[in-house]
């Protein structure tokens, strides 16, 4: 793409308030919505953005995707320059954030895991005058913010499908790390299923690392001699739906799976139902542009948090940065549309509906900006049968960022 001047209604998208896009969670507000002085109107010549990534670019999952995004807003700008390094340990991204501001003199770091949240918050009070933007976090400061494109919703979705779909009542979830991120994910999914299919149970096996393909591997085949019939995972690299595509392949017994983060359709065409997709590079450039305009600066960040639905929401009017999918474009695979439009649940406002279309009233109801329906709407028991959200309760914004426990019908424990 072309490199071109910033667009003038960017000045008018900076005033506006960043929103969450959960009616009913509790809103984040952006920097101070003041027109810019003039000192601070006026661009600065050049922008050094430095990415800070926890996998390989060619993961195919959570980092690849970020980097579509880093690649997404260098080639738009010429005011901007980018950077990055690849598969830093969590224990070991101090190093590299110094380097980044003291050698590479870096306007801007994005940290990109959740372990690195507070190293990152250290370094932002060791560099009070650089700007600082944290993914999946909780911890701001006055020079560093927060960011975060989420997929409980879709996963919600997703679980609506394998519920449908599963012959065994048996769906297998293969994932990375126990933190609030993921286990909000799995409760999600599950919540999906359990809709469609009272019964179904979601077993859950953990890696304890981002990128594995061996364990992945190892973890999907396990489930799949339990019964397993149906996987989505949390971990970056295509494994686990490759997984499924050889033994409904090659192998004579049908497994079907979900992708995750970036377009992984190619790895299982037939045997991947849609997943999960993300397109980070709108939130860069938001960000990016408004620490440009003077907009941001280094003392008006810490309640910014970008949370981003499939109502947009980080901003009225703001494109959704999440997409249900296995590929861009494609919601669902065409093949498993039959399927999903034979099964039908008896929901209690909308009547008999088939699961196909309950998916899609689901996506526009979570797109209004008063978000009609919520995955987390009680009553929800956790897995011991405690009730933990109420009747016509929602969790809260602190409550889903900060998750640990699973919901009933999960086989595993959340730490």
């Amino acid at each position: 793409m072309r490199k071109h001047l910033l667009p003038f209604i960017l000045l008018a998208m900076g005033l506006a308030l960043v929103l969450s896009a959960c009616a009913g969670l509790t809103p984040t507000p952006a920097a101070p919505a003041a027109t810019p002085t003039p000192e601070q109107a006026a661009p600065a010549k050049t922008i050094k953005a430095c990415y800070v990534y926890v996998g390989p670019i060619g993961d195919l999952g959570w980092t690849h995707a970020h980097d579509v995004g880093r690649r997404y807003v260098d080639d738009r700008y010429d005011w901007l320059e980018t950077t990055y390094v690849e598969s830093v340990a969590e224990s070991d991204s101090p190093r590299f954030i110094d380097r980044f501001v003291v050698e590479e003199k870096c306007n801007v770091v994005f940290t990109t895991s959740f372990g690195y949240m507070d190293d990152t918050l250290k370094a932002a009070q060791k560099y009070p005058d650089t700007f600082f933007v944290h993914v999946s976090g909780y911890k701001r400061a006055p020079n560093m913010a927060t960011m975060m494109a989420d997929f409980y919703q879709i996963y919600y979705l997703n679980g609506l499908m394998a519920g449908a779909l599963t012959k065994s009542g048996k769906v297998g979830y293969v994932g990375a790390h126990p933190i609030p991120e993921v286990v909000r994910h799995i409760n999600a999914f599950t919540i999906g299923v359990r809709e469609v299919n009272p019964n179904a149970t979601v077993e859950v096996r953990w890696l304890y690392s981002w990128y594995d393909p061996a364990k992945a591997r190892e973890a999907a085949e396990s489930l799949i001699a339990t019964g397993v019939d149906v996987l989505a995972f949390t971990e970056d690299s295509p494994t686990v739906a490759q997984v499924a595509e050889e033994y409904t392949t090659q192998k004579g017994k049908d497994v079907y799976s979900f992708g995750h983060y970036s377009p992984m359709a190619q790895y299982g065409p037939q045997s991947m139902i849609s997943g999960q997709l993300v397109n980070w590079g709108l939130i860069y450039e938001d960000i990016l542009t408004k620490i440009y305009l003077g907009i941001y600066t280094t003392k008006n960040l810490e309640n910014v948090d970008y949370w981003a639905l499939l109502s947009g929401g980080w901003q009225l009017g703001a494109p959704s940065a999440v997409e249900l999918g296995g590929e861009f474009g494609v919601p669902i695979n065409p093949k498993f549309e039959p399927a999903l439009k034979a099964v039908t649940v008896n929901e209690p406002l909308l009547g008999q509906i088939s699961v196909y279309d309950l998916v899609f009233k689901r996506i526009e109801q979570m797109k209004d900006p008063a978000l009609l329906f919520d995955p987390f709407e009680g009553p929800i028991n956790d897995q011991t049968g405690t009730l933990r959200i109420k009747d016509g309760q929602r969790l809260s914004y602190l409550e889903i960022t900060t998750i640990d426990w699973f919901v009933e019908g999960v086989i595993g424990e959340p730490k």
